[in-house]
């Protein structure tokens, strides 16, 4: 099947945006980390959105994905690995899933820090951001994982289900993923271990990561009025297109992402 909208993130930008593409009309599919990994899931009250002081963050997230579904959107808690054009296709790969869709809206908040030292040259070799996608790479071998989510211990077991000889790092600090070639260990706090492969579990992966040749600016992603980036077809909203970090905000640029994928849909289904 192919959506006419493929939506990443499941805070308030992205469930604005799902809203509104099946408010014209459209097949939305969004893409989401477990509420809990959401920053907003975390504030004990909100007391800057309109007409609800007080609510709590959890109450707020939650009335928002129950709208979200209720309009019909489809949601899914993957995370978002990578996207690709093929035509007037794009391709998103949700963990070992792969979804297709006429335009992308990327509203998977901030990425919160930069790259940790030999991540991006070791992609691929030895990095990877998906236990179930790469683990059965590495049966039998050892294997760290860092987890800054919720379910990174799920992820961690299911390691070691397969046969992966796993050692768990819950939020570390002070890391760096050793290795020239291939992955050969990690130092985490100035100690040394050994590993074949890390998985490295956050709630999102870095817009630039997962698309590469989106524009960014001062680590937040270049929309113009119609929070359309630089990529035909691709459209952003909420904290990654930076501050200030507010559902209120986030809210209103999924409302304008979610039309604007609505029509760029219409443009390429003729």
């Amino acid at each position: 099947m192919t959506y006419d909208i493929l939506i990443v993130g499941g805070g308030p930008a992205g469930l604005s945006a799902a809203v509104n593409g099946r408010a014209r009309g459209k097949s939305v599919l969004l893409l989401s980390s477990p509420m809990a990994d959401n920053p907003l899931w975390k504030a004990e009250r909100v007391e800057n959105y309109l007409g609800l002081p007080g609510v709590t963050g959890p109450e707020l997230l939650g009335a928002f994905r129950r709208h979200a579904k209720a309009s019909g959107a489809e949601i899914r808690e993957l995370r978002a690995l990578s996207a690709m054009p093929v035509g007037e296709t794009w391709y998103l790969s949700g963990e070992e899933h792969v979804f297709e869709g006429r335009s992308l809206v990327l509203a998977a908040g901030a990425v919160r820090g930069k790259a940790l030292p030999g991540e991006e040259r070791l992609l691929g070799r030895g990095v990877s951001y998906c236990a179930t996608c790469d683990g059965m790479l590495y049966r039998g071998r050892d294997v760290v994982v860092l987890g800054w989510t919720e379910s990174a211990e799920r992820e961690a077991d299911f390691l070691r289900r397969i046969g992966c000889a796993v050692r768990f790092h819950d939020r570390p600090q002070g890391v760096e993923i050793l290795g020239e070639d291939a992955v050969t260990g990690v130092r985490v706090n100035g100690r040394e271990e050994k590993a074949d492969a890390v998985f490295l579990l956050r709630p999102a992966v870095a817009p630039t990561a997962l698309l590469p040749g989106l524009a960014v600016e001062n680590g937040a992603v270049t929309v113009d009025r119609n929070m359309a980036t630089n990529l035909p077809g691709v459209f952003a909203a909420g904290d990654c297109t930076g501050g200030p970090y507010q559902a209120a905000k986030a809210a209103g640029e999924g409302l304008i992402a979610g039309q604007s994928a609505a029509k760029w849909a219409d443009r390429t289904n003729q």
